[in-house]
């Protein structure tokens, strides 16, 4: 049976010297052996319990608690059951950490796109963020109908100059046209603009909307409510 001193413990265990030292103190890891000259040896099972002693300290546990868990007769059940515990509790951190941090990506948004900050509550904040939710959603079905319109456009063309049949552009194209005319209405219908100046929230006529200058995420259009004119930020559509 292997057998280690204190300092072969410590280092087969990763752990410094002073640290196997300090629970031999405190009575929770004793050695298996002590030679006539006072050397004490250790053994496999207490390096395995050394280390269920340094995972119990890392999840916080008093020493108290630690020594109740070893003499408990199944402390690697126990230890199961704290790490499920524990990752469910960081699980939540995570799940936490990850909503603030599109809380903070959304106010930064709103600052670059209207120059200050656009809302001035938790429920704006809240607001905001399914805004950006339901906007990524658009922009995702637009972008899958355009490579299907890209895909019919090319495939039809190809056919017609490879093999000159023509047929198939004749009928691809209203039908790519009709997907860009629904495409356009779609983003029409589920998308809104925000005034920088009065914080309006409104939806542009399909005029203003088609002809505005704009940008990937604002357009130049007129507030209806304050009369202000300039690039108004994109959000979802209330409806």
């Amino acid at each position: 049976m292997p057998q280690y001193t204190t300092g072969e413990l410590a280092r087969l265990c990763e752990v410094t010297v002073r640290t196997v030292q300090f629970y031999d103190a405190k009575d929770l890891l004793k050695p298996s052996e002590l030679t006539e000259g006072g050397r004490r040896l250790y053994s496999d099972d207490d390096a395995a319990k050394l280390r269920m002693i340094c995972m119990l300290k890392a999840l916080g546990l008093t020493l108290e608690s630690i020594r109740g868990i070893l003499d408990s007769g199944s402390p690697e059940k126990i230890l199961s059951l704290l790490l499920e515990e524990q990752a469910k509790r960081l699980g939540g951190e995570v799940r936490e950490r990850q909503k603030q941090l599109e809380t903070i990506r959304a106010i930064q948004e709103g600052i670059r796109s209207m120059g200050r900050i656009p809302v001035n509550s938790v429920s704006g904040v809240e607001h905001m963020m399914n805004s950006r939710k339901k906007l990524r959603k658009t922009h995702g079905i637009m972008l899958a109908v355009g490579l299907v319109m890209d895909a019919i456009q090319i495939a039809a063309l190809i056919l017609w100059i490879a093999k000159g049949i023509w047929q198939p552009f004749a009928v691809g194209m209203p039908v790519v046209i009709l997907l860009g005319v629904l495409m356009t209405w779609m983003y029409c219908k589920n998308t809104d603009y925000i005034c920088p100046e009065c914080n309006t929230q409104f939806k542009p006529t399909l005029h203003e909307f088609l002809f505005s200058d704009h940008t990937p995420k604002t357009r130049k259009l007129t507030c209806p409510k304050c009369r202000h004119t300039g690039y108004c930020v994109e959000t979802a559509s209330e409806k």
